[in-house]
């Protein structure tokens, strides 16, 4: 089995915009090059918003040099950004996006979301991108619900959608610049489930809802991550209730990382021009 390296959980939360109540469960100026190619993820949720005509979300803002992926379990998300890309995803739907050289988005509740109100939940993943992609040209992946390749697990242990990456012979519906996996889990109660990471390959376990034992060994609550060594290639899930959780698998970049807010480059000089860059209008509008 792959060794644990450590279990880590935040208790704070706080709001991104007026739309979005977030834990964030991974940050790599907390953890850094140890969860390379992955840099941040937060748990949005679950929330109840009661019904309103107001636009709750966050406004117009920039990123470069990563890409977002967006994964909407309950409610509803508009998105629209300077590459004329926009759109609503759903419980199920994942937005891939590559900020890449630079763009500006921007996030809210979708209108029909909004009137009705309802719960929103909702996982934003900061996936890095090697230093020779960083300045290539944005690129926008809306892919929705069907169109996730998803596959039922032995013994009636729930399902494993594979977002991007492979598991076993099946290919995930996401394109990557470098090897990642992310496999969405929904698990039954009192499975015992083993998956494969390469050896090779960063492995995170994200609990986002429910409670589970690794490994037969270590309990992981709902908010928390699972960081294990660059190990064997099995680790063994048991859920002591039904569980939501991701599974992480990256190729590390070996690369420096060098973030500041929405600009994670490889050195301080790239960090500077990227801020000249947006301030400038270089980013579009």
């Amino acid at each position: 089995m792959k060794d644990i390296i450590g279990v880590y959980s935040t208790a704070a939360s706080h709001w991104v915009g007026d739309g979005f109540p977030v834990r964030s469960l991974l940050y790599y100026g907390d953890l850094g090059e140890r969860i390379s190619p992955f840099l941040l993820l937060d748990n949005a949720g679950p929330m109840q918003f009661a019904p309103t005509d107001k636009r709750r979300g966050v406004g117009t803002h920039p990123h470069r040099g990563f890409e977002t992926v967006t994964i909407v379990y309950a409610g509803e998300v508009a998105h629209a950004d300077s590459a004329g890309n926009s759109g609503v995803i759903g419980a199920g739907d994942v937005q891939w996006m590559t900020a890449a050289r630079g763009i500006l988005h921007q996030e809210y509740h979708s209108e029909a979301f909004a009137r009705q109100g309802g719960t929103l939940h909702m996982a934003q993943l900061w996936v890095n991108l090697p230093a020779k992609d960083k300045m290539s040209a944005p690129r926008y992946q809306a892919i929705v619900n069907a169109d996730i390749p998803r596959i039922a697990l032995p013994d009636e242990a729930g399902t494993l959608r594979v977002i991007a990456g492979d598991y076993q012979t099946t290919h995930g519906a996401a394109k990557t610049y470098s090897p990642v996996n992310v496999w969405d889990l929904q698990l039954n109660a009192d499975k015992a489930v083993y998956l494969q990471s390469p050896a090779t390959h960063t492995t995170i376990l994200v609990v986002l809802q429910g409670n589970l034992t690794v490994n037969d060994q270590q309990v992981v609550a709902a908010n928390q991550i699972v960081l294990f060594q660059h190990n064997d290639e099995q680790l063994k899930i048991h859920t002591n209730e039904a569980t939501v959780a991701l599974l992480l698998t990256g190729e590390p970049l070996n690369e420096p990382i060098v973030g500041q807010g929405p600009f994670v480059m490889n050195t301080q000089a790239e960090i500077r021009q990227a801020m000249v860059d947006y301030h400038a209008g270089r980013f579009g509008a």
